[in-house]
């Protein structure tokens, strides 16, 4: 993938492939926008370690190779979230036949009541977490201004830990399928954590009787 993406460093095109994979891979979890995003910062940094403190007009712009994945995730979120809120009773039949829909759909629901979404930063990371966080957030018909500054929070932190994984690894270990490999497997670790979070359930506070 890396010969894919690499010549695409030096055009405005990269931003493009970024945002479209990372906005659609909320409906096709199976869409490799972690892998693009940090073989795009790879290239990146590894076309940029001629010029000391500065990156090549050529080279996409970490800060903006960040924001375009963000804000791709967050609209996909968006989309996500508001087609599940006009679902209607089919999609609402599919949640319901869905036990991790189902649980995701509660769990966020308590989350969001009680003013804290970690959950849905969480899931960010998990494969197909995204997915299931902002459609179970739509369906159960949350407030948008309890999801939307999780969501976007979320964004920020994976495209962040992503592009750091592609930027850093190129730095440390070169532009090799080494320093690749070893950012891949980081963000398939924390996706694995992620995953694990996700569905262990939290324990059921007990009362003793008095």
């Amino acid at each position: 993938m890396l010969e894919i993406v690499g010549p695409l460093t030096g055009s405005p095109w990269i931003y493009a492939v970024v945002a479209l994979s990372v906005l659609f891979d909320v409906f096709v979890p199976v869409l490799p926008s972690g892998v693009i995003v940090i073989m795009s910062a790879t290239a990146a940094a590894a076309a940029g370690t001629g010029a000391a403190g500065q990156v090549p007009h050529a080279v996409p712009d970490i800060m903006m190779l960040t924001l375009c994945a963000a804000t791709a995730s967050v609209l996909g979120d968006m989309v996500a979230f508001r087609l599940a809120w006009r679902g209607g009773e089919r999609l609402d039949r599919a949640i319901a036949r869905s036990r991790r829909l189902t649980t995701a759909q509660e769990r966020l629901g308590t989350a969001l009541a009680r003013g804290g979404g970690v959950l849905v930063v969480i899931a960010r990371f998990a494969p197909a977490g995204r997915s299931i966080v902002s459609l179970g957030a739509g369906a159960a018909h949350r407030k948008l201004r309890e999801f939307l500054p999780w969501s976007a929070l979320a964004g920020v932190a994976w495209a962040g830990y992503s592009v750091a994984l592609g930027y850093f690894g190129a730095q440390w270990l070169g532009a090799t399928w080494l320093a690749t490999g070893v950012s891949l497997l980081a963000l398939f670790a924390a996706g694995a954590g992620a995953a694990f979070l996700v569905r262990t359930p939290k324990p059921t506070p007990t009362t003793t009787a008095g």
